[in-house]
């Protein structure tokens, strides 16, 4: 069995090991201080010998640790180094979450059913169906509290008969090997990874948000390092947004309401002026039309547009048919609508054209429209389609 360095120290960082099997892509060495994936926590990352670690996780009761390339063969003795940024991340974010669970536990009996923790953040699902801001305030402070008392971090192996001697936050259904991590007076836990030696290395937990999952809610939160770093990218979002709107800190919700609504009117004055200008187009169309046929070529316009502007042409002339292609950079679009007194499907005559273009599209019989690619011109995807109807 590899002996697990990272429990004895778990602030060890450099090691020196045997190894006691080689494969590879893949090696187990007689002690380890690289954490493997487990209880939620994330594996640890390093050098072995100045081989990348990618990935360490216990198969078959090995730790193994996955290497970028393969040791040279026959290598007995390694220098490990983990990385101990992410190392001492990760032991910040599972102790955070063991002081936040109590204290949601401790404050209004809500359990955490489940812990995973991400690159950015950490997330534990409460058994409950709903929680208030007011509760997560007391919550965030009880566990800010504990951590500023810098109380110690301890971790104990105990036998399934001893459990009855401390009252665990959560059960357990190991029956040995079971590793106790304790906040005296405040948190008992059956856990398997690794912790600070005492709280106030969390240095602070922040609640982000919550989100209902079924009956459950989650609770995204950051400890330690990790609210520095949403701090400042937060801090330059805020002071872009100062610089962009030329308004204080302390007027920057006003200022977005204001031009939020400024962009409301603006987007209704922009549709209106669109619909008009359709119409006005729409009429042209008719006025200039020679018979019952009506096509257009136009330039850069919506799938959207075309269809507006097709309604808007066979309004009112029953016998009428409109085909409109519009040319937008290396692709066409094209339109065809009918009016009533029309027989022939435009969902037919758009699966007629679209092949010639490689294109797709769908509709029914009273309009239908699709786009593909520039292989032909406008002009002749035009005649394509009125030699389909004739």
């Amino acid at each position: 069995m590899t002996n697990k360095l990272y429990y004895e120290q778990p602030t060890i960082q450099t090691f020196q090991a045997k190894v006691t099997e080689q494969q590879p892509d893949y090696v187990v060495l007689s002690e380890t201080a690289f954490y493997p994936t487990g209880g939620g926590q994330p594996h640890d990352l390093g050098l072995i010998n100045d081989i990348e670690v990618t990935n360490v996780e216990v198969i078959d009761g090995q730790i193994r640790h996955f290497l970028a390339i393969p040791l040279p063969e026959n290598t007995t003795e390694v220098n490990g180094q983990i990385d101990w940024d992410r190392r001492f991340d990760h032991m910040q974010q599972h102790a955070g979450q063991h002081i936040l669970s109590a204290a949601f536990e401790q404050l209004f009996g809500f359990q955490t059913i489940s812990f995973h923790l991400g690159k950015d953040t950490v997330t534990i699902d409460l058994n409950i169906a709903d929680v208030s801001e007011m509760q997560l305030a007391e919550v965030e402070q009880l566990a800010n509290e504990i951590i500023m008392d810098n109380r110690p971090i301890e971790t104990k192996w105990v036998t399934e008969q001893e459990l009855s001697n401390y009252k665990l936050r959560k059960a357990t259904s190991l029956k040995e090997n079971i590793r106790l991590v304790i906040i005296p007076d405040f948190d008992y836990n059956a856990c398997g990874g690794t912790h600070p030696l005492s709280t106030g290395q969390v240095r602070g937990i922040k609640i982000l948000q919550t989100e209902r999952q079924k009956k459950l809610v989650r609770v995204e939160f950051i400890c330690g390092e990790r609210i520095l770093t949403h701090l400042q990218r937060k801090h330059q979002v805020l002071k872009s947004l100062i610089s962009t709107l030329s308004t204080p800190e302390n007027k920057i919700i006003e200022a977005t309401k204001s031009i939020l609504m400024q962009n409301s009117v603006l987007e209704k004055q922009i549709a209106n002026l669109s619909n008009s200008l359709l119409a006005y187009e729409a009429k042209e169309l008719k006025e200039n039309a020679e018979g019952a046929m009506i096509t257009c070529i136009l330039e850069n316009r919506s799938m959207q547009e075309l269809q507006k502007l097709a309604k808007l042409v066979i309004h009112e002339n029953p016998k009428s048919i409109c085909i409109l292609v519009s040319s937008n950079e290396d692709r066409l679009q094209v339109v065809a609508a009918k009016a009533n007194d029309v027989e022939q499907s435009m969902k037919e005559l758009i699966a007629h054209v679209l092949p010639y273009i490689d294109g797709k599209g769908g509709g029914n019989d009273q309009m239908a429209q699709g786009g593909g690619d520039k292989i032909l011109s406008s002009e002749q995807l035009i005649q394509m389609a009125i030699s389909y109807i004739s």
